[in-house]
This record gives C-alpha cells, structure tokens and sequence, in this order.
C-alpha cells in the first residue's frame, strides 16, 4: 500500500498508522480525528492528511496529552487558530507530574531496599519456620514516612473540600 494516495478507506488508514478501525472511530467520536466521507458502499473514505493527523494523536498520547486536550487544542489550530502557547503550557505541566513521581518512585525504592535490609537482618537471626513479623514490622515508624505524610495531607484536604470532619 502506497502511502501516497489521496484517500484511504479505514483499514487501509488503520494498517498505515499502526492503529485499529475501532481506534479511528473512537479519535472521530472525540474530536481529534474528522469524520470521513462515506463512499456510495457507504465505507469511510480520509483524506491522505488524515494518516500524519493519527500520527500526530499517537505521539501527542504517547507523551502524556489526553484526548480531551487535544481534541481542544486540534479544533482551535483547525479553525486557524495558534494553540502553542497552550500546548506549551500543558506539556510544562506534565513534565512537572513526571518529575514528582519520579521523586515519589525514587522515595519508594529506597524504602524497600530499606525495609529489605531490615528483613534480612530480622531473618538472619530466626530459624527456620519462626516467624520474623516482617509484615508487622512495616507499622514501625508509619508517621514518620514521607508517602504516609503525604497521603494523610491528602485525605485530610479532600475531607476539607467536602466539609467532612477530620478525625
């Protein structure tokens, strides 16, 4: 298949791009990707743009843009607009969400090797069969963790905006 027709039915679109039909219909019900014309079979016919269109909403996705975002961002550089500050914006702001569960995975992983050290120290010193309470040893210090922290901040601002009480 060439990819330098001027139309292409569904499948052919979906094979080029690396994308199911069901995918393509999907990216038309949300915005990104226009309706096609219908042949007198009634198959859908794109327009060849609409190959480098589904590349672009695969590698906008894949980058952390949702579907939503870009079905806005699209419509508005569609009806001749210039988004590129907005675009801008919005991937700023994923690379921050990026950066902070970086720093959260880096905070985990050096808590297990922690608590793996700890395990093995608790079960170098049981015989075998005598339980080590590992499981139970994972309460020791609870509040003094900075993912417990940060979770009881959570819990206690999300009671906040719904007027709960916090006990």
């Amino acid at each position: 298949m060439s990819s330098e027709k001027s139309f292409y039915r569904s499948g052919e679109l979906a094979e080029l791009a690396g994308v199911s039909t069901d995918t393509l219909r999907h990216y038309e019900h949300k915005g990104v990707l226009a309706r096609p014309l219908r042949q007198a079979n009634d198959y859908r016919q794109y327009p060849a743009a609409a190959l480098q269109r589904v590349w672009l909403i695969r590698r906008a996705l894949a980058v952390g843009f949702t579907l939503d975002e870009l079905a806005a961002l699209l419509n508005v550089r569609d009806r001749g607009g210039a988004p590129c500050t907005e675009v801008r914006t919005l991937a700023a702001a994923k690379l921050a969400d990026v950066e902070t569960r970086l720093r959260e995975m880096v905070e985990l992983r050096d808590e297990l090797r922690t608590v793996l050290k700890d395990w093995d120290a608790r079960l170098a010193h049981r015989a075998p069969g005598q339980r080590a309470h590992l499981l139970e040893s994972l309460n020791a210090g609870n509040n003094d963790k900075p993912a417990n922290r940060r979770r009881v901040s959570q819990i206690h601002l999300t009671k906040r905006k719904k007027g709960e009480e916090i006990k």
